[in-house]
């Protein structure tokens, strides 16, 4: 573990043009320097650094930070890594906080199992340049269409046909067989004695994201061996459901395509990166897990699913489907011809006959799925109620409220039936899972220090506030005011309000800031934030604001902070100028306290009326859905109520004259 100090001096001294610069060229223009986006493909420049600030920000992808955020987004490292690196390019010493024996034991330990795997790539890839490994296992890859290049790349060789060939070497290279075990190398007999894991079979080795060796696959070349393909086990390095074949070679160009494309086979993913298509990854002889899927996310929401497309392959591909949905990302499938999977299709095709393939035969994910079961249910009126069900209930995966949306009105132009009976189906259903997956967790949230349990970023983005249940929909309603209030927070949180003395919100006792001000506003009504970024991010800055850290400080801890979503909204909302949504300003207010103290109120009135809006849509969909004339009578009480608050706001708005 880094310590503070060491922290605080390396984000100190690292200046966001100079780290940026080692990555990209930066043009000075004015104080500020621009730049095209190394984030998405641009032709103009719309990526800022600003020295001032320490931040930079595309104002076409959207994407902000500070110069550690830069390094882990562009490297793709952890926390802890892009403050080594930035402490390395700035000949900053990392002394560790002294480790506890058993720290120093499970590191040293990861460490061998590390360096025995290495030990075996190296034995590998020297097997396949001599004797049999030339004879077999070379040949092999070369028959396939393997160039040397690539075989050099991704570090392919040859486990020879001896029981000890491996274990022998290890020995004499001083590695013991605790650790060959370990890492999944060698297998120990009854006798005691050990033999090689992997024997007679090309050699594929799996590396973690940072480019480690963890595990390997071997594949067997004789057509009677029924296990044609060999993984290595479960290790304390290697966790197969964590871990994708490819990753550490496709990661870069994973994020700067902004797609994932996924395969089955190992030769598939080895061919399609030697074509030239580069994104690519497997998912190591396993079927896809969330924790893949999770480890996409962190270069990329968009994923391609290309599998074989005979009956196995198209039921990988729906079960993939569901799992990419629910990690709130999107998914497409594409299928090669009859016959072909892509190591075939890559061998008789030119690179731009491949990506012409792909984008023109390429279907979004539900949409298949849709296709796929209708074609199933055929004219069978119970199976296609069913299938229409089962469509709603894959909608109801997808966090993302705006795309749930768009699906609903798709499905139901597809299937000829209102929106809302499909609408319906899925807010039973995310209802359910919500009761299944948060039993007696309402209104357990409060505010706190930043980092406490329940205050992380949850996946779902219409997660609901504490206190209430906005349909999904309607939450979005919130954004721009929620967005507008952080706004206000985090530019002018330390600003004190100067009401006039006969102003409704003059406190004698003194003054209250912007950040006191909201917060107080919300805290009278018990309401959080229902955008979990926005949410985060308020937690984590009244965490601070209560530890009696100043503005600049908590919007720097904020920005330089391990949570790099509350770091990128931080970005995005300190710097930018928000566009206001209660009113333009006038030229009167030239100060920026007389600007404060109109807009600040006017946002909070505006907050509550597009929440009073809210509810109304939500009691009108109850009052569809009801036959009690009791709860009829209470619903219609409850609207009447809220348009009498509705009116009161808009009138201290002056939409309305009393």
């Amino acid at each position: 573990m880094i310590p503070k100090a060491t922290v605080d001096q390396i984000l100190d001294t690292a200046r966001i043009e100079e780290v940026v610069g080692d990555f990209v060229t930066l043009k000075r223009r004015g104080s500020s320097y621009v730049a095209c986006c190394p984030f998405h493909h641009e032709k103009t420049p719309s990526f800022h650094v600003t020295p001032s600030k320490g931040i930079y920000k595309c104002f076409g992808c959207g994407k902000a930070g500070s110069a550690v955020g830069f390094v882990m987004e562009y490297e793709h490292l952890t926390y802890p890594e892009a403050l080594r690196y930035l402490a390395k390019k700035y000949h900053i010493e990392v002394q560790e906080e002294e480790e506890t024996a058993e720290q120093i034991a499970a590191r040293q330990r990861t460490e061998s199992l590390m360096a025995v795997s290495e030990f075996a790539r190296k034995f590998f890839c020297d097997q396949l340049q001599d004797g049999e490994g030339r004879a077999v296992g070379y040949r092999y890859f070369r028959e396939r269409g393997i160039e040397d290049a690539t075989i050099s790349q991704w570090s392919l060789g040859w486990a020879p046909s001896g029981r000890t060939a491996l274990v022998d070497a290890a020995h004499a290279a001083g590695y013991k067989d605790e650790f060959l075990v370990a890492a999944g190398l060698a297998i120990q007999q009854e006798g005691g004695a050990l033999t090689d894991k992997f024997r007679e079979r090309v050699m594929f080795p799996i590396h973690s994201v940072s480019g480690r060796v963890i595990a390997y696959s071997g594949r067997t070349l004789k057509a009677d061996n029924p296990a044609k393909y060999v993984n290595s086990p479960e290790t304390e390095i290697y966790i197969k459901s964590r871990n994708l074949l490819g990753i550490y070679l496709a990661k870069s160009e994973i994020a700067r395509q902004d797609r994932c494309i996924l395969v089955e086979g190992n030769v598939d993913v080895v061919m399609m990166h030697q074509m030239g298509i580069t994104n690519v990854v497997a998912s190591c002889g396993t079927s896809l897990t969330e924790e893949q899927v999770r480890l996409i996310k962190r270069f990329t929401e968009n994923i391609t699913i290309m599998y074989d497309g005979d009956k196995a392959g198209i039921h990988a591909a729906v079960r993939a489907i569901s799992l990419i949905l629910k990690e709130g990302m999107n998914a497409r499938v594409v299928f090669l011809p009859d016959g072909d999977d892509p190591d075939s299709f890559s061998r008789k095709h030119t690179l731009e006959e491949i990506q012409d393939f792909i984008r023109e035969h390429e279907q979004d994910g539900i949409a298949f799925k849709t296709q796929l079961l209708l074609s199933e249910a055929g004219e069978d009126p119970i199976k296609k109620a069913g299938l229409i069900n089962e469509i709603a209930d894959t909608v109801a995966d997808i966090p993302d409220a705006i795309k749930r949306q768009v699906y609903v009105d798709t499905v139901a132009r597809q299937f000829g039936i209102e929106a809302d009976i499909i609408q319906d189906r899925v807010r039973k259903t995310r209802e359910s899972q919500r009761s299944r997956q948060m039993p007696g967790q309402a209104g357990q949230e409060g505010r706190g220090p930043a980092g406490q349990e329940g205050q992380k970023v949850m996946a779902d983005t219409d997660r609901p506030s504490p206190g209430q249940t906005l349909p999904s929909r309607e939450e979005q309603i919130l954004e721009p005011s929620e967005r507008e209030l952080l706004g206000f927070i985090l530019q002018h949180g330390h600003t004190e309000l100067k009401f006039e003395s006969d102003s409704e919100f003059h406190d004698p006792e003194g003054n209250q800031t912007v950040a006191e001000f909201i917060d107080a506003a919300l805290a009278a009504d018990d309401i959080h934030l229902a955008n979990p970024a926005y949410e985060a991010t308020y937690q984590a800055y009244f965490g601070l604001y209560d530890q009696g850290v100043g503005q600049d400080e908590t919007i720097r801890t904020l920005l330089n902070g391990e949570d790099r979503l509350v770091a990128e909204v931080t970005a995005n909302l300190s710097t930018e100028k928000y566009e206001l949504t209660v009113h333009n300003f006038s030229n009167a207010l030239t100060t920026t306290d007389s600007w404060l103290v109109t807009f600040v109120p006017r946002a909070i009135l505006v907050y509550h009326d597009k929440r009073i809006t809210a509810r109304q849509k939500d009691i009108y969909r109850q009052l569809h859905e009801t036959s009690s004339p009791d709860q009829t009578l209470e619903l219609m009480t409850s609207l009447q109520r809220l348009a009498e608050m509705k009116k009161t706001i808009n009138i201290k708005l002056g939409r309305l004259k009393k």
